[in-house]
């Protein structure tokens, strides 16, 4: 169902059409919920959103908001609301994996150290809460609580498994529908809270943000394995951390080649020789194209759940590609 010819992949400015007049808005109202009078803070924040990255997850509350109704002042909050959630947590994933770049860009942590890097994120989820609070938005501050839940439980998860390397595959699922998946399907549920009492139909946008969440996590493990997804190549197996290509190629694997392969992340330091083995043997047992597979599978399941739903318009249309954008990117 997907279509998946990079040929015919929109460009985000086209998806943006639909919405393109209130995520103009959006910007000044994001850089106004993140002005402080700490001088410090401030010099941070403003670099932070000098690295604008694509803005995905404001677009998914805009686009389901007006798939659902009309754009309203809590869509606004909404969509601010979950990009400094996505803000704080980027900056603190910087300090767990003690990377220096983000972006492109030196990391906060890289620049400011990792306790000041933690205390910027604290204080842009207090004030993303802050923001639901002082409008009066509690349904909006129960979906993104919830989220922020799952999403330590997921993180704290996958380094309790990751210790061990023993991730099975319904393991794997579960970390990145809490990890990845929670804060996608806040995106879309917030989006079209804000715009339709109708509780079904908002259930069925936060399903289909989790499976795009986990078909987005699955496509950001296989940039991984090809250097593109913003850190270096395999990043992930560096940090222990086992991703669908090689669950499934260690399933089916020999005895002996899948003890070869564990003694070796079991080593510690992996060199370029190391890695293309281990991507080597990735591709070999059919883990990357498994992986492949199984990111589809789950963006056509959250692409059905809406084609049943939504009328066909514009709207509806961007926010399909949008989808077909987050799972087919290339970095």
């Amino acid at each position: 169902m997907l279509n998946t010819d990079s040929a015919l992949l929109l460009r985000l400015e086209d998806l943006q059409a639909p919405i393109a007049t209130e995520l103009k808005a959006f910007e000044r109202y994001f850089r106004e919920a993140m002005r402080t009078p700490v001088r410090l803070l401030d010099l941070i924040l403003q670099y932070v959103l000098r690295q604008k990255g694509k803005r995905i997850r404001p677009m998914l509350v805009f686009l389901s908001a007006k798939a659902c109704g009309r754009i309203t002042e809590s869509t606004y909050h909404a969509a601010a609301l979950i990009e400094l959630l996505h803000t704080a947590t980027l900056i603190h994933d910087d300090v767990v994996d003690a990377s220096d770049l983000r972006r492109g860009w030196f990391s906060v942590r890289a620049l400011w150290k990792s306790k000041v890097a933690v205390l910027v994120g604290d204080f842009l989820l207090a004030r993303g809460l802050l923001l639901a609070v002082e409008n009066g938005q509690f349904r909006l501050l129960e979906i993104v609580s919830d989220a922020v839940r799952r999403m330590s439980e997921g993180e704290l998860l996958q380094l309790e498994r990751s210790r061990g390397l023993d991730i099975d595959e319904a393991t794997y699922y579960r970390i990145i529908a809490d990890k990845t998946g929670s804060l996608i399907a806040a995106s879309m549920a917030s989006g079209a809270a804000s715009a339709t009492d109708d509780a079904e139909l908002v259930g069925r946008f936060q399903r289909a943000g989790e499976l795009v969440g986990m078909a987005f996590q699955i496509r950001d493990d296989l940039l991984d394995l090809q250097g593109q997804g913003g850190k270096p190549q395999g990043n992930d197996l560096r940090d222990h951390k086992l991703t669908l290509p090689f669950i499934y190629a260690l399933r089916q694997a020999s005895s002996e080649e899948r003890r070869a392969v564990l003694g070796l992340l079991r080593r510690g330091r992996l060199g370029p020789r190391e890695l293309e083995r281990l991507i080597r043997f990735a591709h070999e047992h059919g883990g990357i194209a498994y992986a492949e597979e199984r990111m589809r599978f789950f963006a056509d399941q959250a692409v059905q759940l809406l084609l049943e739903a939504l009328p066909l318009d514009p709207t509806r249309e961007a926010l399909l590609g949008l989808i077909r954008f987050m799972v087919e990117r290339d970095r």
